[in-house]
């Protein structure tokens, strides 16, 4: 069962992708909120949209969902997103008790700009917070994620916020 619906959700995670992409200020990285079989909230990456450095799909959605319960807790809702969450989304999902993070593409599909220049990954997190009652799932549509970021070969543009060589 989780596996079709899996499959079902991260559809559902790629079309917020390609949503974000159509924007103006939103950018290809999908993500819906799922629970008890039901999508519960969806949003893309909205940093420029927002001005905010901290708008990624993943907050989007969980900051949205938590306002509406007016509430902190997520425990049984799961994540789905069309790229492996970042250190930041692992924490805020770890913070709101979710019970599930389903992604597509993983940091190894795609170019390390996504990232953070450290060696951390979302199971990192997830095993130094003691978290056995979070599940998570890798690879989900990957292949279909992984066509809206750079391949890790391609070249990425230098993005002033991660340029290192600034601060040298």
């Amino acid at each position: 069962m989780k596996d079709a619906s899996d499959l079902t959700f991260m559809a559902a995670a790629l079309e917020q992708a390609r949503a974000g992409e159509a924007t103006p200020g939103g950018a290809q990285v999908g993500a819906v909120l799922v629970e008890n079989g039901h999508i519960v909230c969806s949003s893309f990456h909205e940093g420029d949209l927002q001005s905010d450095p901290t708008a990624h799909a993943e907050m989007v959605g969980i900051r949205r969902l938590c306002k509406e319960r007016r509430s902190t807790s997520l425990k049984g809702v799961t994540v789905y997103c069309t790229l492996q969450p970042c250190g930041m989304c692992t924490m805020a999902c770890l913070w709101a008790g979710v019970s599930r993070i389903v992604y597509g593409a993983s940091r190894n599909d795609v170019n390390s700009v996504y990232f953070e220049s450290r060696h951390f990954d979302t199971a990192d997190f997830i095993n130094q917070a003691f978290r056995d009652d979070l599940e998570v799932k890798g690879g989900v549509l990957s292949d279909e994620c992984a066509t809206f970021y750079l391949k890790p070969e391609e070249t990425a543009p230098i993005d002033p916020a991660h340029d290192f060589t600034s601060i040298l």
